[in-house]
């Protein structure tokens, strides 16, 4: 096994609408847009990733968006309109470590919670510090934690494909990732099905 721990290995072939204006919210590089695609990249240390940028962007034409470094974690993400270029500078930073897709660590669901008919002080609260849309009172919400972080990105794009939900907010660095959608219950139940077994058939290895 390399010294560098893929924790996260992960391509999202079409951003949907809201989700591409989401990260916008939280990029410091260059801001995606819908319908382009990505690739996200997390390990251990974080402190790695600055180099595994630098190889990335030599070798194709693809556009950083997040670059996130921390003590343990570091995440990259990196779009492009051409699916080919985004999948080309995902598999230059797997040949410099050494690696394949299967190295990547198995998302793991921790806690999958759906709140039903929140209330007004409970969505107010949530408001305050959300970065996408906003929580109504009377809404279903759902609220998905996962190890590795790095998988939020990818399991909140699969809800909005799937339903017609709002993207409340995404934490996708750090130890643990969590997503919060929310909207009527019904499309909220069809995004938590699809997300769970989305992320169920992610493979690579036990966390």
């Amino acid at each position: 096994m390399s010294e560098i721990d893929l924790r996260t290995y992960n391509f999202i072939d079409s951003l949907q609408l809201q989700m591409a204006s989401y990260m916008c919210t939280i990029s410091r590089g260059y801001f995606p847009v819908g319908g382009q695609s990505c690739a996200i990249v997390e390990i251990a240390p974080g402190i790695e990733i600055n180099r595994l940028t630098d190889i990335a962007l030599k070798s194709t034409g693809v556009v950083p968006g997040i670059q996130i470094v921390e003590r343990s974690f570091g995440l990259l993400e990196v779009h492009s309109d051409d699916q080919g270029e985004t999948r080309q500078a995902g598999e230059a930073i797997l040949s410099e470590l050494n690696l394949t897709e299967a190295d990547r660590m198995k998302p793991k669901i921790m806690t999958s919670q759906l709140i039903k008919n929140i209330s007004d002080y409970h969505a107010q609260l949530i408001n305050k510090v959300r970065f996408g849309n906003m929580v109504l009172r009377g809404d279903t919400l759902f609220v998905l934690e996962m190890e590795p972080a790095g998988y939020a990105f990818y399991a909140a794009n699969e809800a909005e494909k799937a339903a017609n939900i709002n993207i409340i907010n995404v934490t996708g660095y750090g130890k643990f990732g969590r997503i919060y959608i929310a909207g009527e219950e019904s499309e909220v139940l069809v995004a938590k099905e699809t997300v769970e077994s989305k992320l169920a058939d992610i493979n690579g290895r036990a966390i």
